[in-house]
């Protein structure tokens, strides 16, 4: 599939008008004082919280992958006290049932009449902690919550707040008890994003950090303005090129021979779906927006590619013995499929005089 010029001059005149340079510097500079409020508390792990700028911004999940004590949950809840949203957290185990997290009727006697009380999911920032410790029936329930965002109870719907950001994590040194998503419930998720251990200075700022006074966080902004802020990222512009660009990324996983990858066919049992190809879209215009840009660049995209692909990827039993990793793989496909040359060139020109 092509994109000819003549198709994408047209769309782009009939596309909404991106937010004036002066509007994206503004909006940039408030993201990066939410960063910093959020450091004030949380030593290092720089990618993992412009990860979860991105989300916040383009209105995605996020599956976290890292061993216990890498200050998730106050990574979270430290977030939610700068954008001054509600905060609520789930801790998963082989016994939660769907309605400890929605929510539930129960009667009261008094009045004889039955309430609804509503679960944990009904907060702007959810923590779904060690999500592959519950079973199936809770796992399906909080990504129906995810896709819907509602929730019935009773036949009566409940809409959760808005914004609305769910951070899942997994422990994955840890597989006794249990229950893996399925493929299909882990493609519900934006991006998938792997934290490691800080480095010596880190965890020596760390100690300094949490041996004193707990650190007040300050409120930087608040769920209006950050649905504003959501609005303006939405209206930036993305290349035709590099949506098709996208299209050949996810395409290459699905069938690597057609971009001369034929030896990567067998380390493949399945590719990424469309949802991939939505998320890279979505995901690069996020961070060109924190990159204080209207526009994406093809170096946005493929700085976001592996976050957004890596858990999409069915690897087989070949790739697992060789120990190939899905991340081996999307560096392979974004050598194979090459980036669009410069796109937005007239753009930038036409941008220029603000």
């Amino acid at each position: 599939m092509t994109v000819s010029n003549d198709s994408w001059g047209s769309a782009a005149a009939s596309a909404p008008a991106p937010p004036s340079a002066e509007r994206i510097a503004d909006s940039a500079a408030l993201m990066e004082r939410l960063l910093y409020e959020v450091k004030r508390v949380v030593v290092g792990q720089d990618r993992f919280l412009e990860r979860v700028l991105v989300a916040l911004l383009a209105r995605g999940h996020l599956l976290i992958e890292g061993v216990p004590g890498l200050a998730k949950t106050l990574t979270v809840k430290t977030l939610a006290g700068a954008l001054q949203g509600s905060f609520g957290r789930v801790q998963f185990t082989p016994d939660l049932l769907p309605s400890d997290m929605t929510g539930t009727r129960i009667f009261n006697q008094k009045t004889a009449e039955f309430s609804t009380v509503l679960g944990p999911v009904f907060n702007n920032l959810l923590l779904a902690d060690e999500i592959n410790r519950a079973p199936a029936k809770v796992q399906s329930a909080l990504l129906e919550v995810m896709q819907e965002r509602q929730v019935t109870i009773s036949g009566q719907t409940h809409f959760v707040p808005q914004p609305f950001l769910v951070m899942a994590t997994q422990n994955p040194i840890e597989t006794e008890g249990t229950y893996p998503l399925p493929e299909a419930q882990m493609d519900r998720f934006m991006m998938k994003v792997l934290i490691g251990y800080p480095t010596e200075e880190e965890e020596f700022a760390i100690a300094q950090r949490f041996t004193g006074r707990p650190i007040q966080t300050a409120p930087v902004l608040d769920m209006v303005r950050l649905r504003e802020l959501q609005d303006d990222c939405r209206e930036g512009q993305v290349d035709a090129r590099l949506i098709q660009h996208a299209v050949h990324l996810v395409a290459a996983t699905r069938e690597p021979a057609r971009f001369g990858l034929a030896d990567m066919g067998r380390l493949l049992r399945f590719g990424a779906s469309p949802r991939a190809t939505l998320g890279l879209v979505e995901a690069s215009r996020a961070l060109a927006f924190l990159r204080g840009r209207s526009y994406v660049l093809p170096q946005d995209m493929t700085d976001i590619a592996a976050d957004v692909l890596r858990h999409r990827l069915v690897l087989s039993y070949d790739a697992l013995a060789e120990g190939v990793t899905a991340d081996d793989i999307v560096r392979q496909v974004l050598t194979a499929v090459p980036a669009p040359d410069k796109p937005f060139d007239s753009h930038v020109q036409v941008s220029a005089p603000h």
